[in-house]
C-alpha cells in the first residue's frame, strides 16, 4: 500500500520525531514547500542511525545548508561541462566533416561495423522534428531540403550523443582525436566522456551529488583510491582530464569550488563526495 500525502505540519512533526531539530517552524515549511520532504529527505541520510532516528544534534538548518551546498556544486560543474560539451562538439564535427565531407555523418561507412546507422539517423530526425523552430533548424529545412552539414547538426546533439558520436567513429580517427586533442587512449577518452555525461545528467535534472554512490568508475584515473571511484571527485577527475583550458580550470574552476567549501565547511564532509585532503594539489592541470 503507498503511503498517504502528508501536511507541511505532519512533515514537520516527522521530522522532529525522527530527532531532527527545527528551531524556526516558519522557515522549515517554506523549505518543505519549495523543495519538497521526499527530496529533502536524502539530505538526512548521512545523520541517520541504524534504527532510523538522527544523530543527537541534527539541526534542520544544517541539513539545508547541505541542500544549497549541493545546488551550488551542480551548478559550478554545470558549467565547466558545458564548456566541454561545446569544445567536444567543435572538435569532432571539424575533424568528420574534413575527413569526411560536410555530410559524411550520413554514410554508415564512416563509422566502426558496430554503428546502428538506422538508430543513429533516427535520433537526428527526431531532433530536428522536435527543433524545427529554431532559425538555423528552419532555414536548413527551408533552404536545403532538411540537408545539414556536421557542424550545424551537431549543436543538436546532447553530451551523451557526442560521447556515443566519438565512440563509434572508425578506430584510426578514435585514435588521432584521442592522441592530438586529449593526449591520451581510445579507452580512457570512452570511459571518461561516459562519465562525464552521467555526470551531466545528474547535474542537469537536480540529482544529489553529496554522499551520493555513482554508477559508473571512470578508467585510468591517478590519486584516486578505491574508496572514492565511485564518488563525485573521481568523475571530476574526469571531467579534468579531458578538459582543455589548463589556465581556467587553475584560476578561474579551482577557486570557485574551494570557495563554495570554505562556505559550508561547517556542515560539508569532503569524505562523502571523495575529495581528498590534498584534493587541490591533485586535482590542478
Amino acid at each position: 500500500m503507498l503511503k498517504q500525502p502528508t501536511t507541511y505540519s505532519q512533515q514537520i512533526a516527522k521530522l522532529r520525531e525522527h530527532g531532527c531539530i527545527v528551531v524556526d517552524e516558519a522557515f522549515c515549511e517554506e523549505v518543505l514547500s519549495r523543495v519538497s520532504y521526499y527530496r529533502l529527505s536524502a539530505y538526512f541520510l548521512t545523520f541517520r542511525m541504524n534504527d532510523k532516528t538522527y544523530l543527537p544534534g541534527t539541526d534542520f538548518n544544517n541539513v539545508y545548508k547541505l541542500y544549497e551546498f549541493d545546488q551550488k556544486l551542480r551548478r559550478l560543474l554545470f558549467s565547466v561541462i558545458d564548456e566541454l560539451e561545446v569544445y567536444l562538439r567543435a572538435q569532432l564535427s571539424y575533424y568528420h566533416s574534413h575527413i569526411y565531407g560536410a555530410d559524411g555523418y550520413m554514410n554508415a561507412a564512416n563509422f566502426n561495423p558496430r554503428h546502428d546507422h538506422l538508430g543513429f539517423i533516427s535520433r537526428i530526425n527526431d531532433m530536428v522534428k522536435s527543433n524545427d523552430k529554431l532559425l538555423f533548424v528552419k532555414h536548413h529545412i527551408n533552404k536545403y531540403g532538411g540537408q545539414f552539414p556536421l557542424w550545424v547538426i551537431a549543436e543538436l546533439f546532447t553530451f551523451g550523443m557526442l560521447s556515443y558520436f566519438y565512440s563509434d567513429m572508425i578506430t584510426a580517427d578514435q585514435k588521432a582525436l584521442a592522441r592530438n586533442v586529449f593526449g591520451t587512449s581510445v579507452p580512457n577518452v570512452k570511459s571518461w566522456l561516459y562519465c562525464c555525461t552521467n555526470l551531466r545528467n545528474l547535474c542537469a535534472h537536480s540529482r544529489r551529488l553529496y554522499n551520493s554512490v555513482f554508477s559508473v568508475i571512470p578508467a585510468n584515473i591517478q590519486n584516486v583510491d578505491k574508496t572514492a571511484e565511485r564518488k563525485l571527485f573521481a568523475s571530476v577527475m574526469a571531467v579534468r582530464e579531458l578538459y582543455h583550458e589548463a589556465e581556467k580550470w587553475n584560476n578561474e574552476f579551482m577557486p570557485a569550488i574551494s570557495a563554495l567549501f570554505d562556505e559550508y565547511s561547517d556542515v560539508v564532509l569532503l569524505k562523502f563526495i571523495g575529495f581528498p585532503a590534498n584534493w587541490e594539489d591533485v586535482m590542478r592541470k
